[in-house]
């Protein structure tokens, strides 16, 4: 999703703040994670805004139960489908089940100006097509 100008420098457009309701339903995108593609997700708790890769730190699997649905019926914890690990969602860190412990891998996000970014880093990149989107176009 290019962003028209105003985008933090460094930053990948995600999603408009209003998409993300507090303690509902995860903004799933794609990334890649050592150069393999997987899928990541933000999501809003206790008012701001989280993002990890979707993988459990006890198997490498995607969470959601449902598409999007990340957390448990209360609506406290983020709750692998698998296993059913808990995880903590402002830190990602497992509170509970086979993972404890261990923590899901997060991504820098930033909501400014009604929008949600995300930021690479060194091991978590967007996907080709996002680069592509975000680089200005040349003609020749």
């Amino acid at each position: 999703m290019p962003d028209e100008g105003g985008s933090p420098p460094g930053a990948i457009l995600l999603c408009a703040s209003d998409q993300l309701e507090e303690s509902g339903r995860g903004a799933v995108f794609d990334v890649l994670l050592w150069r393999a593609p997987v899928r990541a997700f933000a999501l809003r708790y206790e008012g701001r805004v989280v993002a990890y890769v979707n993988r459990c730190a006890h198997v490498p699997t995607e969470m959601d139960w449902l598409p999007g649905e990340f957390l448990d019926a209360d609506r406290r914890y983020i709750l692998c489908s698998l296993h059913g690990a808990a995880y903590e969602p402002t830190s990602g860190r497992c509170v509970g089940g086979p993972c404890t412990g261990g923590r899901l891998m997060a991504i820098e996000v930033l909501e400014r100006d009604g929008r949600v970014y995300w930021y690479p880093s060194r091991d978590i990149r967007p996907p080709p097509a996002v680069e592509q989107e975000e680089s200005p176009t040349r003609h020749e």
